[in-house]
């Protein structure tokens, strides 16, 4: 008996008697022959078993710059990638929607830090800005971030949220999830936070996330808060 190699939309190859109605949503590849020989000219075409758009969202996700991503119940701190900062920098949204429109003064220079380090050579994944998302419609509530890589088994974080969005709880959460993070990994035993001391919005923050006010202050006369494990 002579068979057809057939192909359906999916770009998924079958073995199909000639001279029998093809089945819908299938055509012919124009390739005949005996059972054996369309079966070898099948594993020479179709080496990947799966359906085509399941190779192609595997290809892209492959290719697509990692990033780190922590969920709590309410949001998604989502990295920021070099390119997207760039974009952040000069007011743009890197493609997100933002509560209030567009990123905050504030959150444009923090990732403007990050498109400075990134150009320098010194930026390290994990250790930049991250993007606060509203879980339950994925707009941008605010941003959150390292000031740099670790150093001396200390972190110091930074954060800005949309006015809109100030109140809810939302700068807690993030705090609490980006810090406890930070102190799971190797050698990292300290996160510190930063305000001024009219920023009592800001202090409630850190001590609802666990941070303790320290009798210093920083270099710029900030007050220091510091969270360990």
């Amino acid at each position: 008996m002579t068979h057809a190699v057939i192909v359906n939309d999916r770009q998924q190859y079958a073995l199909w008697p000639t001279g029998s109605n093809l089945p819908d949503g299938w055509l012919a590849t124009g390739w005949t022959g005996g059972e054996q020989a369309c079966l070898d000219r099948i594993s020479e075409l179709w080496k990947d078993g799966r359906p085509a758009p399941v190779r192609r969202a595997v290809a892209e996700d492959a290719a697509r710059p990692a990033v780190q991503l922590l969920v709590t119940p309410r949001l998604w701190l989502r990295e920021v990638l070099p390119e997207e900062a760039e974009q952040l920098t000069g007011g743009g949204t890197a493609g997100l929607e933002w509560l209030g429109g567009t990123p905050s003064a504030e959150t444009r220079i923090a990732a403007k830090m990050l498109t400075r380090a990134a150009g320098a050579g010194v930026h390290v994944p994990g250790w930049g800005m991250y993007l606060l998302l509203r879980a339950e419609d994925v707009v941008v509530v605010g941003a959150m971030g390292f000031h740099g890589p670790p150093a001396d088994g200390s972190a110091e974080i930074g954060f800005d949220l949309t006015e809109q969005a100030r109140g809810q709880g939302y700068a807690t959460e993030a705090l609490g999830e980006l810090a406890a993070w930070t102190l799971r990994q190797s050698g990292l035993d300290t996160v510190v936070a930063t305000t001024t001391e009219d920023n009592v919005t800001s202090q409630r923050v850190m001590e609802r996330a666990g941070f303790e006010l320290q009798p210093e202050r920083d270099q710029e006369g900030l007050l220091v808060y510091r969270l360990t494990r």
